[in-house]
């Protein structure tokens, strides 16, 4: 599979874990729905891994590249719990939309960071999401 076809996948999948969220955090403590997500987010994701076969190449990873996924994960977990908790006090319909300013800012880290090229059409096609994310607010 290409991988525009894993970033459509990705983003219908996304699409519904806002919806899904937003109906089962009714009633349930924010951190508690994000622990049960996550619990079945790893079994998973190690059951895919142990299907292919992944899995017994932990060892051979380099400390650069667990560090890196370790903190990918807190980052992960920050942002999850945070997601949760906008969906228990505002409507999905306006948390997604804020929720995707990450993508904005992953340009821009990816720019400045890891040196990704940023060409006039990538930075006027962010910008219209970008603004379109921010007038929700105004909805």
């Amino acid at each position: 599979m290409e991988w525009m076809a894993y970033a459509l996948v990705s983003a219908g999948a996304a699409a519904l874990t806002a919806i899904l969220a937003k109906v089962g955090v009714e009633g349930v403590p924010s951190n508690l729905a994000t622990a049960i997500r996550t619990a079945v987010v790893v079994v998973f994701a190690w059951s895919i891994a142990a299907a292919r076969g992944e899995h017994h190449r932990v060892g051979d990873l380099s400390r650069r590249s667990l560090a890196f996924l370790a903190l990918s994960g807190v980052a992960t977990g920050i942002s999850w719990l945070a997601y949760f908790r906008a969906l228990q006090l505002a409507p999905a319909s306006r948390v997604a939309p804020i929720d995707k300013l990450s993508l904005p800012l992953t340009i821009v880290l990816a720019a400045l960071l890891l040196g990704e090229p940023v060409g006039w059409r990538l930075a006027i096609g962010v910008s219209l999401m970008a603004a379109g994310a921010l007038l929700t607010l105004a909805a």
